[in-house]
């Protein structure tokens, strides 16, 4: 049996009509002699005939009739068919999930370990280290031919035992290695390891010490601070039995954190694994003493850490939630000189323990200041220690206007100079200016006031790059071009706001940047949209180039990185391309346009005319002040989805998103998850209307806060638009989250009560209007707490929601990866929405 484009049946073709027609055949060759002689057989076999003959008809009507409903969707439209999964139309290779997995469209990149030993001047030869041939090296980017190998191979032995290296930092004279191994992973940015230093001019590996935190030279290159079972000690190099640690606390216990961070300082306020900070001389040991002691515990089970546990391993950690104890946290600062410790007592400045400690920074030899917070994030203190004179002051105070005070780590000292006029220390910040972030300079170092450096309505991102003692120049990364661009610009101290470019902005282009320790030299690194590649420069050369790429200032020295394996894999394989637009969602409550960043991925081969054909997959993030929609280069599991299963791919920053100005991203403000969700589904509203588009096969997927976004758009959007939804590792209720992320962009519960109960995903009865929706969590997150899952399902069964699915990773944590959870997590929401393309889940 075959079908016609119409899907029309030919019975004529069918096995019984075949059948039919050899009988009769038969019957027309019976001679009239043998008629009555045979009549009761042939009436017989006629009989049998026909009886096999309406059977078979009737199998085939069936037949006809299960392929009719099995080509049909549950609203009698044509089955939705998926693409060839290998090549386009053209012939082309298609992206796949192997690609992805095995990195087949990853850039190589390389980072540049610059030494920062060098003065800051002319004498900047560009020097960094690398691995090179097992040898841990000294090379200089202005001399090829400079080298100095610091060690060879990546093991030794001492003591008998044998040692793998794990990471290396040169004392800054370059003369000793501070060597890691045995490192185990702690939290997202912490491990343990035991440390050495190695001297090949003396005693070779001297054991620093085993169970260390963290560990760091001291500018002086002979002292090394470091962090043992949450006390600080430094060991000095100097010591003549090359042994000595002198200790520099003695309360730290699991409640009392000094020089390293607790949990919620680790992940959300330092965002790395230290809290000490040598002076630029070495005199001093700035850090911080962090009290857990009325943190609340939050105990994670963990299943399967050994084949034969039949108990679960309960690990506990001290986490704030929303509206509990914070950790109490003061900055203290040690003199090595008469080994006495001054403490600042900043939160006496606050009238409140709960102040967060965001930033320090040493700002001269004596003086270090830090940036303090109240508990919510709304007013921000500049606080001038004085560690000579054992005096804390409070130089400046800022208000948040409405918005809320983020993280930085890029505050940088200016020292006085009298060739550029420079009378006093000073340092450059970033504020918002007129609604938008810029940089700032102070000076002196009690100055309340700043020379704006930047202005206008772009911003600035992280703060300054680098300052180049010799120019007076302040290198900086910002969105001046476009808010999904980044390139690199300079202003100088002594003419503020004049702001030249260093990257060509008349292309579109995505970079960042490092430099060497006078800013004279950069890594400079294009990260798309086309394929990226990475160049050293001279920023201080003169030299015009014939055919300047990337940079319009400075000289190329040469390039590092080219990718031009990838490059031809572009041309080979049909790589569905980002189409990066604006869109306008409607007007606000305000009557004022709503305009997002976007980008869509059409599938290969798209084809605008045909009709109800396209299904719709958006991903979405959406925290506050972050961005997705960014002109890098990637290929994704995005672009997995646009090849194989056909769909259109839409990524919308909505509001609350960064880059955009205060006023875009602070609407969210005591209101998370509200115009966020609408944002999304106003997309979805504009992309189910576009006639080549299935609005019945619209979904939503995301992650962590893309998981929460996920279900607070179905929730509002109760079927309307969004059909089906995945969310991983979502927050469900604010509630249960760590204080210092939520307040800052919730204020605590008991100040705003109302505005958790609306942002927390609750109307599981509108939830359960879409089709079907996904949930995924493992059970060993210690981010977003798998119990926000666990409440969310609670609450799906006392809706009597019941059409979803539920996947459960044991004790994989935030990044699910635990036990190969990292493929199944992927392979689940492929095949889950593919399966919902196909109407599986149609009820």
């Amino acid at each position: 049996m075959s079908e016609d484009r119409a899907g029309a049946t030919r019975d004529e073709d069918s096995p019984a009509a075949a059948l039919l027609h050899n009988e009769v055949t038969d019957l027309e060759r019976i001679s009239d002699r043998h008629f009555h002689s045979r009549s009761r057989q042939l009436l017989d076999k006629y009989i049998k005939v026909g009886v096999i003959l309406v059977l078979l008809v009737w199998g085939s009507l069936l037949t006809i009739k299960t392929l009719k409903r099995s080509d049909q969707d549950g609203l009698g439209k044509p089955r939705f068919s998926f693409p060839n999964p290998d090549v386009t139309l053209e012939g082309k290779l298609k992206v796949s999930f192997d690609n992805v997995r095995n990195g087949t469209f990853v850039p190589k990149t390389h980072s540049i370990q610059w030494l920062e030993y060098a003065a800051k001047g002319d004498d900047d030869m560009g020097l960094y280290v690398t691995w090179e041939d097992e040898s841990y090296v000294i090379k200089s980017v202005s001399d090829k031919t400079f080298e100095k190998v610091l060690i060879d191979g990546k093991t030794f032995v001492k003591d008998g035992h044998n040692f793998t290296i794990d990471n290396i930092v040169a004392s800054p004279d370059l003369k000793r290695l501070l060597i890691k191994t045995n490192t185990a992973k702690n939290w997202r940015h912490s491990t343990i390891a035991s440390y050495f230093v190695y001297d090949k001019n003396e005693n070779g590996f001297t054991h620093v010490g085993d169970n260390i935190a963290y560990a760091e030279w001291s500018p002086n290159s002979v002292d090394v601070a470091f962090v043992q079972d949450n006390d600080i000690f430094i060991h000095s190099t100097a010591a003549a039995d090359g042994l000595s640690a002198q200790r520099v606390t003695f309360d730290g216990s699991t409640q009392i954190f000094n020089g390293r961070p607790d949990w919620v300082y680790e992940e959300e306020v330092l965002e790395s694994d230290k809290a000490l900070w040598w002076s630029p001389d070495g005199s001093y040991l700035g850090f911080l003493r962090i009290d857990e002691t009325d943190v609340n515990e939050f105990t994670i089970p963990y299943y399967a850490q050994t084949e034969d546990s039949i108990y679960p391993e309960m690990r506990s950690i001290k986490y704030p939630k929303s509206g509990t104890p914070n950790p109490e946290v003061d900055l203290l600062v040690y003199d090595l000189g008469n080994q006495s410790t001054y403490q600042a007592h900043i939160p006496k400045y606050f009238g409140d323990p709960d102040n967060v400690i965001t930033e320090v920074v040493w700002v001269g030899h004596e003086h270090v200041i830090a940036k303090v917070a109240d508990r919510s994030q709304d007013t921000l203190k500049i606080m001038n220690i004085n560690a000579a004179d054992k005096t804390t002051a409070v130089t400046r105070t800022e208000s948040s206007e409405g918005g809320w005070w983020e993280v930085t780590h890029s505050t940088t000292h200016i020292p006085a100079s009298p060739k550029f006029n420079r009378k006093y220390d000073g340092y450059i910040d970033i504020l918002p200016v007129n609604g938008y972030n810029h940089l700032v300079y102070f000076s002196p170092l009690n100055a309340s006031e700043p020379v704006v450096l930047t202005s206008g309505k772009w911003e600035v991102v992280d703060g300054p790059a680098a300052f180049d003692f010799n120019t007076n120049k302040v290198y900086f990364i910002s969105t001046k071009k476009s808010s999904m661009e980044r390139h690199l610009y300079y202003v100088k101290l002594d003419n503020p706001r004049v702001v030249h470019k260093v990257t060509d902005t008349s292309k579109e282009g995505v970079y960042s940047a490092s430099f060497s320790s006078s800013a004279r030299f950069a890594l400079l690194s294009y990260n798309g949209p086309k394929v990226p590649y990475q160049k050293i420069i001279d920023l201080r050369s003169e030299k015009k180039e014939k055919k300047p790429e990337g940079n319009v200032v400075g000289e190329t020295l040469y390039y590092i990185e080219k990718n031009k394996k990838l490059s031809g894999l572009t041309k080979k394989y049909s790589i569905p391309k980002k189409r990066f637009s604006k869109l306008n969602l409607g007007k606000d409550e305000n009557g004022k346009d709503i305009v997002v960043n976007t980008f869509e991925i059409l599938p290969n081969d798209f084809d605008p005319t045909l009709k109800n054909h396209y299904p719709v997959f958006f991903y979405a993030y959406g925290g506050p002040n972050s961005q997705q929609v960014i002109q890098s280069f990637s290929v994704s599991f995005n672009e997995v989805v646009a090849s194989q299963l056909g769909a259109i791919v839409v990524v919308v920053d909505g509001r609350g998103t960064g880059f955009r100005g205060r006023e875009f991203r602070s609407i969210v403000r005591d209101n998370l998850g509200y115009v966020e969700a609408q944002d999304q589904i106003s997309a979805a509203a504009l992309y189910s209307a576009k006639p080549f588009v299935d609005a019945d096969k619209i979904s939503l997927f995301g992650w962590s806060y893309g998981g929460y976004l996920t279900l607070k758009t179905l929730e509002m959007d109760a079927g309307k638009h969004f059909k089906y939804g995945m969310s991983v590792a979502p927050v469900t209720d604010w509630r249960l989250y760590d204080s210092v992320y939520t307040e800052r962009y919730m204020h605590t519960p008991q100040e705003n009560e109302h505005g958790y109960q609306r942002a927390k995903v609750s109307n599981v009865t509108a939830i359960g209007g879409a089709q079907r929706f996904l949930l995924m969590h493992g059970t060993g997150d210690d981010n977003v707490h798998f119990q926000n899952s666990l409440k969310f399902l609670d609450e799906l069964n006392l809706g009597n929601v019941e059409n979803y699915d539920v996947h459960v990773f044991p004790d994989s944590d935030h990044g699910i990866r635990f036990h190969n959870a990292n493929k199944i997590v992927y392979d689940r929401l492929f095949n889950w929405i593919k399966h919902a393309y196909m109407g599986t889940y149609l009820l």
